[in-house]
């Protein structure tokens, strides 16, 4: 099955096996989000611990914030559905998080508040920006994650900096 990953692992993105060193994150996380083609995501359990939950993400980048389109069933909708709201954030790209031995946790890192995201115009704002970022595979997914939105089978979450 074709899926965002393996066409990220053939696009010049993926290939590149992209990191951010820490010295571009000091000069601001704004220029590491535009530099990057994907996030690392954990939610904070109620202890402060990492959950065993995490994933790497396309995400989009807008007005400080990141968001994620994702699947109403994942762990990231359910974590805030039950009011896991803190999660930290990864900036940067090792490849799959389960391959890179924790590799991803030497990228910049931020700790984050996660919500929900409804409005439809910063939806459209948001998949605007992922298809400029993600053209090759926008045509696949683009679709997707606008009719995913609309039905409610998708959802958007947006991660704030605290």
């Amino acid at each position: 099955m074709l899926n965002r990953r393996k066409l990220l692992a053939g696009t010049a993105i993926g290939a590149a096996g992209f990191t951010l060193p820490r010295t571009v994150f000091a000069d601001g996380h704004a220029q590491a989000m535009k530099a990057s083609a994907l996030i690392y995501i954990t939610p904070i359990q109620t202890s402060g611990a990492e959950s065993g939950c995490q994933a790497e993400v396309w995400f989009a980048a807008l007005d400080g914030d990141m968001y994620v389109v994702t699947s109403l069933e994942t762990w990231r909708a359910q974590a805030v559905r039950e009011g896991l709201t803190s999660a930290r954030v990864w900036i940067g790209d090792v490849g799959p998080w389960k391959g890179s031995n924790g590799g991803y946790k030497a990228l910049p890192r931020v700790e984050t508040m996660a919500a929900y995201t409804t409005d439809t115009a910063t939806q459209e704002r948001v998949l605007a920006v992922m298809g400029a970022k993600y053209s090759r595979e926008w045509g696949m997914w683009g679709p997707r994650f606008r009719n995913g939105l609309a039905d409610g089978s998708r959802v958007m979450l947006r991660y704030r900096l605290l």
